[in-house]
């Protein structure tokens, strides 16, 4: 071909830069001897040529690629391609730091254990440390005795309650009488709160409460406490996760199942008896419900007393104290003894005094002194409301006597008046309670008649008086139509029945506020002379406000309203008419 008829220099000369030295080396026919000489060499320089003849033959086709021309992945492809490769790795490291994770979780947990309280603790109680709930003692007082002496029971075959349920207000007593029934009984004492049943890993709560009736079941006899049960005896059916049910039904079957025992006794205390499941409250569970009530006049006297012994006491009336304090639970009266002390010792003095309980009540009652200053027209309003309060309280029949007017700012409130009982009561009239309501309003209404304003001074009164009339309407059937509360999820109430309940409650706020706003402008000049003397001293006692109101009695309802509710009497058996003589049929003599 024409095309390799070039010489040996022309080759050369064409050959591309990448082409072997020996090459470059050949020149003129001296090459065709060392060519021959060495086949090897000859071969390659052939093969050589033939590159350099086949590049001078086509010219055309030699050209470079582009870098930007060769093709490459994209990123999403490069992690689909990693994650593909790399799958069986995060899968093993995922279910790895999973299972550390709930490793981790489960150590930092906290591990609930119940406290156990032995009868010779220095934390035992006895039935002399607790005053003012006799009823309750003499109920737990069985449980005492069948279990420091059970034979004299088992003798006639009766068995030990498997539970007690104490209910009633906050701060009554109900876990100190649990201690002193382990204490006095001298039984094993387990205490745990239901709170720590529940947790958000199911199984957990059920757990627990099978290790407590464990450790319970080796120190029999035994007492187990379980505080606030409401935590976790509520209804079921309610809890979505269904870890709170699964917790009551293991307590459920603990309680009468057929691993329970009988030397074993429960005692449980809730503050809201009517959440709890009906298969808590049945028989074989819970045998005996014992509602601890707040002490009576009496009953305070006890838990002062109680909570004085130790203390150095000054000239003190505590009876004087029992009956300041009308409505205070236990814990109530303990918070005052120590108050007392606290101001007794703020003071400098050596013993406790008349003046340290009466700021503790006043602190316990009213709240903390307040550091705020009122101006000069604020002032006169506040103590124009408080005069307000306590002259309808001391005109109005059946209204506690006031105690004490402050105003002095205490808490959240800029002033106070202090109403105290004579007595106990449990039952209120109609008419006392309509009383009770012009009391609250006669602050708003000596503000409206003096400035000629309101202000919002009177929100907790008017709280507290929507309160009253709605119990009155609903709870107590006192309005007009005589109607009370419908059956729990009645909703069959109609438009018409609303309304007139609204209107009936309506109406005994209007008739309150009449009533006070009636009183106040008529006897203004005493409202002038309790907020004159209120704006001087602050605090009005007992006493200055007999002197302000001495020779003004009390107003009188007209017979038939308003009385007061007595004892009733044994009425004298009616006699029954003489049996009237049946007709003698014809054929019932025998004949």
């Amino acid at each position: 071909m024409s095309a390799q008829a070039g010489t040996p220099a022309q080759t050369a000369h064409a050959a591309p830069q990448g082409t072997l030295p020996a090459a470059h080396a050949l020149s003129g026919g001296q090459a065709a001897h060392p060519v021959i000489a060495h086949p090897v060499i000859a071969h390659a320089a052939v093969a050589h040529a033939a590159v350099a003849h086949a590049v001078i033959a086509h010219p055309a086709k030699t050209h470079i690629v582009p870098l930007s021309a060769v093709p490459h992945e994209s990123f999403a492809q490069q992690v689909q391609n990693f994650a593909l490769n790399w799958e069986p790795v995060i899968a093993i490291v995922f279910f790895i730091a999973l299972i550390f994770l709930m490793w981790r979780t489960l150590k930092v947990m906290p591990r609930v254990k119940p406290q156990q309280i032995k009868p010779s603790s220095n934390r035992s109680v006895t039935f002399a440390d607790i005053a003012g709930v006799d009823e309750a003692k003499a109920e737990l007082q069985e449980i005492v005795e069948f279990l420091r002496e059970p034979k004299p029971f088992q003798a006639l075959g009766a068995k030990v309650p498997k539970g007690i349920l104490l209910h009633g207000p906050p701060g009554t007593g109900k876990t100190l009488l649990a201690k002193a029934v382990a204490n006095e009984s001298g039984a094993q004492f387990f205490a745990q709160s239901a709170a720590s049943f529940v947790e958000m890993f199911a199984g957990l709560g059920a757990a627990r409460i099978r290790r407590l009736f464990a450790i319970a079941r080796k120190h029999e006899p035994a007492i187990i406490f379980i505080d606030e049960l409401d935590a976790v005896g509520g209804r079921r059916g309610s809890d979505i996760s269904g870890e709170k049910d699964q917790t009551l039904n293991q307590l459920l079957v603990e309680m009468d199942g057929f691993d329970s025992s009988g030397r074993v006794v429960v005692i449980a205390a809730s503050n809201l008896l009517e959440k709890l499941d009906p298969a808590l409250l049945r028989p074989g569970r819970f045998d005996r419900q014992v509602f601890v009530v707040p002490p009576d006049v009496k009953g305070r006297l006890g838990v002062l007393q109680v909570h004085t012994r130790d203390k150095p006491m000054g000239d003190v009336d505590l009876g004087l104290v029992a009956q300041q304090t009308s409505g205070l639970t236990g814990a109530d009266l303990a918070n005052i003894c120590n108050e007392a002390a606290i101001f007794a010792t703020r003071r400098g003095g050596t013993t406790i005094t008349i003046g340290d309980f009466d700021s503790a009540i006043e602190r316990v009652i009213a709240g903390v002194q307040s550091k705020r200053v009122l101006n000069v027209h604020e002032k006169r309003v506040v103590a124009f409301h408080e005069a307000g309060h306590a002259l309808c309280g001391e005109l109005l029949p059946s209204v506690d006597r006031v105690h004490r007017i402050s105003i002095v700012p205490r808490g959240r409130a800029l002033g106070y008046t202090l109403n105290l009982p004579a007595e106990d009561r449990y039952l209120k009239t109609r008419e006392e309670l309509l009383d009770y309501m012009t009391v609250l309003l006669g602050g708003r209404a000596a503000e409206q008649i003096v400035f000629g304003a309101i202000t919002t001074g009177a929100s907790d009164d008017l709280k507290r008086v929507a309160e009253i009339a709605q119990s009155m309407v609903h709870d107590y059937a006192m309005g007009t139509a005589g109607v009370g509360r419908s059956p729990e999820g009645d909703v069959r109430l109609s438009e018409t029945t609303l309304r007139i309940r609204d209107e009936e409650r309506q109406d005994l706020i209007e008739e309150a506020r009449r009533a006070a706003q009636k009183m106040i402008v008529a006897h203004r000049p005493l409202l002038d002379a309790l907020a004159a003397e209120l704006l001087e001293r602050e605090v009005l006692e007992r006493d200055s406000i007999e002197r302000i109101m001495a020779g003004v009695p009390r107003l009188e309802r007209a017979p038939g309203i308003g009385l007061r509710i007595v004892a009733a009497t044994e009425a004298a058996p009616v006699p029954m008419p003489a049996p009237i003589p049946r007709p003698q049929l014809s054929g019932e003599d025998g004949s």
